[in-house]
């Protein structure tokens, strides 16, 4: 069955007012929790076999970051058209996908990615749905499975597990 990992970008670095929103790198705490990310994908055994990525600085900087504890690099599409994208937007590019792919990740921007889980997850309970509908923090990950890419969003996915930096070593400072 295929997986969609949904992995919104770490932690940015406000304090350079000069940069636009877009331009913004990861502060230190997302320099720390996007290999961390990176090491949990790796020991789940859940590397992505194509990611499609942001452009905007900060979840690129993520997505390099993350790739460091992988044993290989997947295919990656950057695309400017997911930063701050609505959910219809990333759910249209996810119905696109070849039906051979079976694992995609999104690495991408709240509110879009957050709004895109939760319609997923369609209510899901347990551990994960409730952490899943309190928030999407950064550098967190929603695992899903997914029956297949044309009809994505057309009932409900699985929601595996929703997995926070904080939730693999406790808070990252």
């Amino acid at each position: 069955m295929p997986e969609l990992l949904l992995l919104r970008h770490a932690k940015s670095d406000r304090q350079d007012r000069s940069l636009d929103d877009f331009d913004r790198p990861l502060a230190p705490r997302g320099r720390r929790a996007a290999p961390l990310m990176g090491r949990f994908l790796s020991e789940q055994g859940l590397a992505p076999g194509l990611v499609l990525c942001s452009t905007a600085r900060r979840a690129a900087e993520t997505l390099e970051l993350l790739l460091t504890a992988l044993a290989s690099r997947p295919e990656i599409v950057y695309l400017k058209t997911l930063y701050l994208a609505p959910p219809g937007r990333l759910l249209a590019l996810l119905r696109r996908q070849s039906q051979d792919r079976d694992r995609i990740m999104l690495v991408g921007h709240n509110p879009g990615l957050h709004h895109l889980a939760l319609e997923l997850a369609g209510g899901q309970g347990g551990l994960a749905g409730r952490r899943l509908v309190e928030k999407f923090p950064t550098a967190a990950l929603a695992r899903f499975q997914v029956a297949d890419w044309p009809t994505l969003g057309q009932g409900p996915a699985k929601l595996v597990e929703f997995v926070r930096p904080r939730d693999l070593t406790g808070a990252i400072e």
